[in-house]
């Protein structure tokens, strides 16, 4: 028996077959499909808390418009970019535009245990893994959306101030004291936007509601260079150390944001060593992201 002719012949027939050839065409589809995951994976690593509040928002929108099913009416505008006075802008998750006012809404999608103070400068998650995460107080940064609405308005528009926290999340120790702020979770939404219809006088008719509506509607319809222009400001802001505007709107997702990776910055603090005690920002994608900005 010739070992190398049955040999050869065993090749020739595999490669007949078109045996080889298909385990190549498999091999090659798996490498790809391996290089998809892996993008896809860093994609959604980098643009996590985006969708979270994508998502929170999308929420809030929703429960806004089973409203009208109690006889409440409005309007509703999501990602709206106010203009400011130095050519930049500042993004307002969600406006409701009704004849009561307007409610500026701050959607905030978060877990844990929420500790916060009007006066304060950052509010407090903390997770049940024992893991604590400052941000920046949102009754501020609402503020400050509300001042350049009015700026870009021009009109004595009564403004309701929410800040909607996830149902995930639990209102630990919440201390507003000031008129038409409310700090709510997103379950509590339809009764307390129903209180502040049940205690207000209208102030527009339904035309002014729509008119304001158009007007302000051409701010979400905004192109990507607006949008690209407003994410570099916050960069530019975060990069250059973080002075007293950076509380108008560095939002992009509620804080400040990591040059490295996107993601938002968190105040934390150092734990053990000859720094313990010491605070510092740190990149909300910790571990994968271990930027950190000293102050």
């Amino acid at each position: 028996m010739d070992i190398d002719k049955i040999i050869d012949e065993s090749i020739r027939i595999v490669f007949k077959s078109g045996f080889v050839l298909n385990m190549l065409i498999a091999i090659a589809i798996c490498f790809v499909l391996f290089i998809l995951i892996v993008k896809f994976g860093s994609w959604l690593s980098k643009n996590e808390s985006k969708i979270i509040g994508a998502l929170g928002e999308k929420r809030v929108g929703n429960a806004l418009g089973t409203l009208s099913k109690i006889g409440v009416t409005g309007k509703i505008l999501q990602n709206v970019y106010i203009p400011k006075s130095d050519g930049t802008t500042t993004e307002i998750d969600i406006l409701y535009i009704t004849e009561k006012g307007i409610f500026v809404i701050e959607s905030k999608n978060y877990s844990g245990w929420i500790f916060g103070n009007e006066k304060d400068y950052y509010w407090t998650m903390s997770l049940p893994n024992g893991r604590k995460d400052s941000f920046y107080n949102p009754v501020k940064q609402n503020n400050g959306h509300i001042r350049y609405l009015k700026e870009y308005l021009a009109q004595d528009i009564p403004m309701f101030s929410f800040i909607v926290f996830s149902d995930r999340c639990e209102l630990k120790k919440i201390t507003v004291n000031s008129n038409n702020i409310s700090i709510i979770q997103r379950k509590e939404l339809i009764d307390e936007v129903k209180r502040v219809f049940d205690f207000h006088n209208n102030v527009f008719t339904e035309k002014e509601t729509e008119e304001l509506f158009l007007k302000l509607k051409d701010l979400t319809q905004v192109d990507n260079a607006v949008k690209q222009r407003h994410i570099e400001t916050i960069k530019r802001k975060t990069e250059a150390g973080f002075t007293d505007n950076k509380t108008d709107d560095l939002n992009v997702n509620d804080t400040y944001i990591c040059p490295k990776c996107g993601s938002p910055l968190v105040l934390r603090q150092t734990k053990k060593g000859k720094n313990a005690g010491k605070e510092f920002y740190g990149c909300s994608s910790f571990p994968k992201c271990r930027y950190i900005k000293n102050l």
